[in-house]
């Protein structure tokens, strides 16, 4: 997650477009709080990283075995 100031959004305004759209999501501060979240209107496919769920799923040592 991204956080912006005002300032920041409305010089870089086109620029914060393309990263909702890549799965990134952005936070329009107002002050110090929290004021507006930029989500694409579409879903976007999120590609999982390699070795995501490493050390997380494990198989027994004969799966495979009739």
């Amino acid at each position: 997650m991204h956080k912006y100031t005002i300032a920041e959004t409305s010089q870089k305004l086109s620029d914060f477009t393309e990263e909702p759209l890549k799965g990134e999501e952005i936070i329009i501060m107002k002050g110090n709080k929290p004021g507006v979240k930029l989500t694409p209107v579409l879903p976007v496919k999120i590609r999982p990283k390699s070795s995501s769920a490493k050390g997380i799923v494990t198989m027994a040592d004969d799966f495979d075995e009739d």
